[in-house]
């Protein structure tokens, strides 16, 4: 067995493992929100990454809502793909002195983030679709929307200054 605590059998079974994955991803990000909105320099981005956090304590929500519906206790894995993308993140912030800078590479490790949680509700999406769960794909099909609508916002920041103040 790998480093998953139960072996991932059947597409019920790697359902339930993406949920926990990103269930665990999710409570990480609301965790380091906070910390990137504090050393946001451009009140654009600040305001970003609040309202952001706002939205994924729903996306936590919805997560355990989904766990209830389909009869499994809320609980998280490791996420070693978020870890990453987080220390990553951390590591570049911490190196930018100049708060420009600092501001595109925060940009830029969210949109990792956004990035991964796309893959992962798209994913998500098709696997309950797949195991006639169209109930729990309508809720997971909510914060899809609602994450690439964030990428889209970055995007949209990135291109209307962020980058260019930091050149």
């Amino acid at each position: 067995m790998s480093l998953f605590s139960k072996p991932i059998e059947t597409l019920d079974d790697l359902f339930v493992h993406t949920l926990q994955d990103i269930y665990y991803a999710e409570n990480q990000i609301v965790k380091n929100l906070p910390t990137m909105a504090e050393k946001a320099a451009a009140p654009e981005l600040k305001a970003a990454f609040q309202n952001h956090l706002t939205e994924t304590e729903g996306h936590v929500r919805r997560l355990e809502q989904v766990f209830q519906m389909h009869g499994q206790p809320v609980k998280g894995v490791t996420c070693q793909a978020m870890d990453g993308i987080l220390a990553e993140a951390k590591d570049i912030i911490s190196d930018c002195d100049d708060p420009e800078v600092r501001d595109a590479a925060m940009l830029s490790a969210a949109q990792a983030v956004e990035h991964y949680e796309i893959t992962r509700y798209g994913s998500l999406i098709a696997y309950a679709k797949q195991l006639g769960r169209a109930d729990c794909a309508n809720v997971l099909e909510q914060t899809l929307e609602e994450e690439k609508a964030a990428d889209q916002k970055l995007t949209r920041l990135a291109g209307m200054g962020i980058n260019q103040h930091a050149a």
